[in-house]
């Protein structure tokens, strides 16, 4: 039975400056951890070790998260906290983990090449043997090339080198050198970076090091990484298979992705910037919700960014997005009520016109709308005064307002959404629809029918049901058009309109604009971009890049929720030709465990937990000719390409 723990947000919570200002009593959090310690980024004591490599030794591990190490200069030394009074969110939220190597070579040159299996950010406790060199070479590196650290990587993927200074037997901490770029407080440009505690040192993304002046017979545990990973992470939490193998590496690929960018405290950018940005955030939610169901550190991304927005116009709906995943994940209107007031002004209604749609000025127009990223991946997009896109998620983030205002007793408030929503759906497809070829147009007076433009409707809901087959056919005939950012939108588009064999392909197919790169790359981490050709100073740390981490679950699985805290479950798997599929969906509940073949007959096994029913939705193929639960045959009816089940079930069927 899985218990819910209730944790109250201290009103003086340094992870939320923005509420001190507030008079409302502490919101109260709900994790659906069992018998978990849990706290709120304050006081949290707990260290859960690292299942992604060998672990160190017990007291090993305690002296490398502790860093009871001593501080030998200059080997560890960290930039100064008095540079800025903003909260460091991982100090008490995220720990070091101690972790082996999982393999050590002796290099031709005497160097040697110490891999951990995955990157991770980190840095390095070193006990250097007897015969060491009195001076050591280390090199990060986040590539390998030909069997070495690669010293010159593309874009933004880490590399760097430092001289260590040792004596025989010490233990010491080796780090990084300190970027300028993702520690800048002060930019007149940017949001100020998100800093890590300076008692761990500089931490960085590495899987590979090489080390010069070991001995050739170096005793076992001379070298450990120190990885950082949230506190609450539990890697029991969820899981994904299929009986496509590249598929199921996707998934743990995009799994692990969003544990190792934990690292920050909030969800950030990837290592190049470290800043939180409002769409990456909410990628990064609903992966984190369905790769181990933890809400607090999605909470604390929403709370950093109403006090550090960023400039794109779209992004600041999606703070509208998140805090309504937040509400459809946990059911929690505490949360939701001192934040709703602010949340109003992140819709764009500032900017609506007399036609009920939002306009663009010219320096909306030439910066801060931004339809995708990187520019080139914009499918030609035509910018104009009135554009799709802008407005697809105007609207989507109005009719979610709604919701939310209902949810915390705004009856008038929701009353108004719903208004606007209507009229906004009838403006918006006088103004975008183009009945002559049947798809979305960029913008009005453009002659121009980019992906983007039909994508994010078709996605957020607002393409009439009569004319979806037809802009989704269109979509799957030209593939994917759009970054990885993108490919979120793209893919819910395909999945909620009945083309998921086609979404399975594309996600793995040996095309430019797929994960497939990343996967024969042997990528441990998501990349920030499908490749450098689409954007030269990429990273390889980019949690918006693992998307298949909740698309798969949510689609192939089919576990979403259909009210808010998941009392009441959607179970409606999208097998597209796969042969089976099983996995485990963390909720607030406990796990719901999911298993079905698809043959002659569509077969399921299912197990929601306790608190909760769940609507089945199931397949109907050409030989199926009504609904059994074991023997026994039970009331459904076929509605297209589907059984819906005429009660909802519970426990296990």
């Amino acid at each position: 039975m899985t218990r819910i723990m209730n944790i109250k947000i201290h009103p003086r919570d340094p992870c939320h400056p923005w509420l001190n200002k507030m008079t409302d009593p502490p919101a109260t959090l709900r994790s659906g951890r069992t018998g978990a310690v849990m706290a709120l980024l304050v006081g949290a004591t707990v260290s859960i070790a690292s299942a992604e490599a060998p672990d160190a030794a017990p007291a090993e591990r305690t002296a490398a998260v502790g860093n009871q190490l001593g501080s030998p200069d200059p080997v560890r030394r960290a930039d100064s906290e008095a540079e800025s009074s903003l909260p460091i969110p991982a100090r008490d939220s995220v720990a070091l983990t101690g972790q082996r190597p999982a393999s050590v070579t002796r290099l031709d040159d005497g160097a040697v090449l110490v891999d951990f299996g995955r990157v991770a950010f980190g840095n390095l406790v070193l006990t250097p043997p007897e015969g060491a060199a009195p001076q050591l070479t280390v090199r990060f590196g986040e590539a390998s090339r030909d069997g070495r650290v690669d010293r010159h990587p593309p874009g933004s993927v880490r590399y760097s080198e430092v001289s260590v200074p040792v004596t025989p037997g010490s233990r010491l901490v080796v780090q990084p050198p300190r970027d300028k770029r993702n520690t800048r407080q002060d930019s007149a440009n940017t949001p100020p970076a998100v800093r890590t505690p300076s008692e761990w040192g500089v931490v960085a993304p590495f899987r590979w090091i090489e080390v010069v002046g070991v001995p050739a017979e170096a005793p076992d545990g001379w070298v450990l990484r120190q990885a950082a990973f949230a506190k609450r992470w539990d890697d029991n939490a969820a899981d994904f298979k299929c009986s496509d193998p590249l598929l199921t590496r996707l998934w743990e690929l995009c799994r692990y992705s969003i544990k190792a960018t934990t690292f920050a405290g909030v969800y950030v950018d990837g290592d190049r910037e470290r800043i939180p940005y409002e769409a990456d955030a909410y990628l990064n939610q609903l992966s984190h919700y369905y790769a181990e169901g933890d809400v607090l550190m999605a909470r604390c991304t929403f709370d950093w960014l109403m006090e550090h927005p960023t400039w794109p116009t779209e992004w600041a709906p999606h703070m509208v997005f998140i805090a309504h995943a937040d509400w459809m994940q946990t059911g929690d209107a505490a949360w939701l009520a001192p934040r709703y007031g602010a949340l109003r002004g992140k819709l764009l209604s500032d900017r609506v016109g007399e036609d009920g749609l939002v306009h663009s000025d010219k320096q909306h127009i030439a910066h801060d709308d931004i339809v995708d990223w990187p520019p080139p991946e914009r499918d030609g997009f035509v910018f104009s005064e009135v554009n799709a896109v802008v407005n697809a998620f105007h609207l989507a983030a109005v009719e979610r307002m709604g919701e939310l205002a209902s949810a915390v007793g705004r009856h008038d408030d929701a009353a108004d959404a719903d208004r606007q929503a209507a009229r906004g759906r009838e403006a918006y497809l006088r103004a975008f629809f183009d009945p002559a070829v049947g798809r979305f147009r960029d913008g009005i007076g453009v002659d121009h029918h980019s992906a983007h433009a039909n994508f994010f409707p078709l996605a957020l809901g607002l393409a009439p049901p009569d004319k979806a087959p037809a802009i989704t056919e269109w979509l799957v005939e030209r593939g994917v058009q759009c970054s990885v950012y993108g490919a979120q939108y793209f893919f819910e588009a395909l999945f909620e309109n009945g083309a998921s064999e086609a979404a399975l392909r594309l996600m793995v197919a040996p095309d430019a604009r797929s994960w497939r790169r990343m996967l024969d790359a042997d990528a441990t981490m998501t990349w920030e971009a499908w490749d450098a050709r689409y954007k030269p100073n990429l990273d390889w740390n980019h949690a918006w890049g693992a998307a298949p981490a909740n698309l798969l679950p949510r689609y192939v699985l089919g576990a979403q929720p259909l009210t808010p805290g998941w009392s009441r479950a959607l179970i409606r798997p999208n097998p597209g030709d796969l042969k089976s599929a099983a996995g485990k969906v963390p909720t607030p509940h406990g796990p719901i465990r999911i298993h079905w073949q698809s043959g002659g007959a569509f077969e399921l096994s299912l197990t929601v937990p306790q608190g909760m029913t769940a609507k089945v939705e199931l397949p109907a193929t050409a030989q199926t000719r009504g609904v059994f639960i074991g023997e026994k045959p039970v009331r459904a009816q076929r509605q297209g390409s589907r059984w819906i089940l005429g009660e909802d079930v519970s426990g296990t069927v």
